[in-house]
């Protein structure tokens, strides 16, 4: 009996050194598994936050422009790049507030406005049960782009004068109607008549344009 005690003893010990093996490999699969999905969240984050900000930066030029029928259709109506600017220091400040660090942020080159973003977390590995692993750090990447919620629509041109030669010493009055430069018709049924002189407002800058993540 107790050479059958002494015997198992051995088999006893190597199973549940086995089943701690295998524990321990679970574990560093599950931390490897947190590492990636907090490294692409703030990926994730940061390639939003540039889109955003470049989106911001539209606001004043588009506000500039609005008595420009051909700008307004670059804008709503074709493919738009964005404006000039340093969109990419918010994904920057994104990626340090979500604990990663060795940001990349470009603009897309493949006719969407947009931003690609890719990033390590500052956070390691903490166990080397699998060789190699032990202070491996997580990488992800992130794509988001910007589109126009909105369709311009250009005031349909004025007919001819009914008198070609009017008078030349009638000035304008302070009655003459402004002629609006046409309409922004957006989803959800927002609809912004384009009128420089009119008091109507630019509407923000998010009910014209979408910002979300896109596929790489």
């Amino acid at each position: 009996m107790k050479r059958e005690s002494g015997q198992a003893t051995p088999l006893y010990i190597a199973a549940v050194t086995g089943l701690l093996f295998v524990a321990l490999i679970f574990l560093a699969f599950g931390e490897a598994d947190i590492q990636r999905n907090g490294a692409q969240s703030s990926a994730d984050a940061a390639a939003l936050a540039a889109a955003k900000e470049s989106r911001s930066l539209l606001a004043p030029d588009l506000e500039a422009h609005l008595t420009d029928p051909d700008y307004l259709d670059s804008v709503f109506n074709a493919a738009f790049v964005g404006v000039l600017g340093a969109p990419c220091g918010k994904a920057s400040e994104f990626a340090a507030l979500n604990k990663a660090s060795g940001v990349r942020c470009r603009p897309l080159t493949d006719g969407r406005w947009g931003y690609e973003v890719s990033l390590t977390s500052d956070k390691g590995m903490s166990t080397n049960v699998i060789p190699g692993t032990a202070g491996k750090k997580a990488e992800a990447v992130a794509v988001a782009v910007v589109e126009p919620r909105c369709t311009f629509i250009p005031a349909p041109d004025s007919g001819p004068d009914e008198d070609p030669d009017p008078a030349p010493d009638m000035p304008d009055t302070p009655d003459t109607p402004h002629t609006p430069i046409g309409k922004v018709r957006c989803d959800g049924g927002l609809e912004w008549g384009i009128d420089p002189e009119g008091a109507e407002s630019m509407p923000d800058m998010a009910d014209l344009f979408s910002v979300h993540l896109a596929e790489n």
